[in-house]
Formats: C-alpha cells, structure tokens, sequence
C-alpha cells in the first residue's frame, strides 16, 4: 500500500468511526445519555405514565427523570399532558421513526403492491420483518369494510401467533429457528394458539411446503390472517406480507385465492428489492 492510499484509508475511517469503534466498555459510553434513552424507550411502550411511576419504575430518583423528561421535551421527543399530569412519548419520535423507514427502499416499494392486494382480496393488507424476535409491522393499507385488522405500523406481535411470524419462521434454518424460539414462551391469546415447540415446527414446514402461513383466529378470535415471505438478493426472508380480516369473510373457501394474491404479492416485492423469489 502506498502513502496517498494509506492516507485516503485513514481519512475515510475518520470520516466513518473512530478507532476505538469496537471498544464498548464504560469509557466510551455516555452515561447520562444511555439513562435518557432509558426513559425514552421505556415510555414508548408504556404511554401515559406520571413522573412518579416513571421512577419508581425504572428505579431512578424523580429529579433525574424530571430533567430527563424536560430535556426530550425541549426536542418535542417527548410531551406532558397538564391536565392528567402524564408523560407520553411526542411528535419527533414519529418523524425520526420515519425518516429510519425511508431509509430502506422496501417500505416505499411495498405501498402500491399493498394497495393491489387489498383492492385484490377487499382485505387489510400488511407488510412487516422481524425484530428482536418479534414481528414489526411497518406498513399498512387497510380495507373499507368496517370491521377489520388495524396493525399501526411499529405495533410489535409475537411471531408464533403472526401469519408474517409463521412466514419468515418457517424460512429459518433449525439453528436460527431455536436461538429465535430459545427461553421465549409460546403464550396462548385463543384456544387455537400453538403452544408446543413441536407443534409448532410442524406447522412451520407445512408453511414452508405451501409457500405461505395461515394464522387462524391464534391471536385474535374470529380474524384469519395469511401471510408469505420476501425475499432479499440473498435468498434470506426479510419481510412478510399478508392479508388480514374476519373469518366471516376470510373463511376457509377464500384461502386459497387469497394465498395466491398474497404470494404474487410477496414475489412482486422480492423483485421490486432486487431479491429472488423462492
């Protein structure tokens, strides 16, 4: 390596990270931050709460979380209702959540193929990956009928009672597919939740045989959801779509039409990602 390539490698590193990038420890972490996020997450997922129950919650004295919370406030991250005396998480969440889905292509891709698979199927038609063992929902188109699925995108589902949970697990190789069930417990929401690790296996390779997963009334009674993988220019599932709605109009003579407009569906967004359809 010559001296100008040396100094353009060096450069570039600066510009990117430091050299202690993989250094975790203590010296490098910022403490007061890491607390603040600490209360930013936590809030995210339990809205409404008083300054009082934020720390004794979180087991911090209520003067740190006091300028914690007016610190975010400040970047309208988070906001304080006066009236209920309550926290809840604020505006700019939303906004930075955006900009992290515009910075993939597959949400942006996905909302016209969505748009033709609930004008296909009149049904709730959802995109969604996983994350941290669960199912996140980042994108929705939903029906007209009045009653139907409503999955906010970054609502969170456990992947074992999820038409997209089933999909992208029953594309997991046995390895992946235990690190991903290990220590979890498959909780029952209906009498037809699958419960049992063995149980549950066999389902996945049924989905897996079919090309696509059928969640039947395993989260919520009286709603079917079915779902199939996308694919990434690796062949790895990276994503799920699928359709949602009441088993009064989702019943068992509309699954195989609808597995079909899902199908196409998941292979139009392979393709559109720049992935191959299995």
């Amino acid at each position: 390596m010559n001296v100008q390539e040396n100094t353009t490698n060096s450069s570039r590193r600066a510009r990117g990270r430091p050299r202690d990038w993989n250094d975790k420890t203590a010296q490098n972490t910022i403490k007061s931050l890491d607390r603040a996020m600490e209360v930013f997450e936590y809030l995210s997922k339990a809205q409404g709460k008083t300054l009082s129950e934020l720390a004794t919650d979180l087991d911090q004295s209520p003067a740190t979380v006091y300028r914690i919370l007016v610190t975010l406030e400040g970047r309208d991250l988070v906001e304080f209702d006066a009236e209920e005396q309550v926290w809840h998480i604020g505006p700019q969440a939303f906004v930075i959540g955006a900009r992290f889905l515009r910075r993939t292509s597959l949400v942006d891709r996905a909302r016209p193929i969505l748009r033709k698979l609930m004008h296909q199927t009149g049904e709730t038609a959802n995109l969604g990956s996983e994350q941290t063992g669960r199912v996140l929902f980042l994108s929705q188109v939903e029906t007209h009928e009045t009653i139907r699925a409503f999955f906010p995108p970054g609502t969170m589902s456990p992947m074992h009672s999820s038409g997209i949970g089933k999909a992208l697990l029953a594309q997991m190789d046995e390895d992946r597919l235990d690190r991903t069930l290990d220590g979890r417990a498959l909780q029952s929401f209906t009498e037809h939740t699958i419960t049992d690790i063995a149980a549950l296996k066999a389902d996945l390779a049924q989905t897996r045989d079919r090309g696509f997963a059928i969640d039947g009334e395993e989260k919520n009674l009286g709603m079917r959801c079915i779902a199939a993988p996308v694919f990434d220019m690796h062949g790895e599932a990276v994503a799920g779509i699928s359709v949602s709605g009441p088993t009064s109009r989702v019943g068992s003579a509309q699954i195989e039409s609808f597995s079909s407009s899902v199908i196409e569906a998941a292979e139009l967004l392979t393709r559109a990602i720049g992935g191959t359809p299995r």
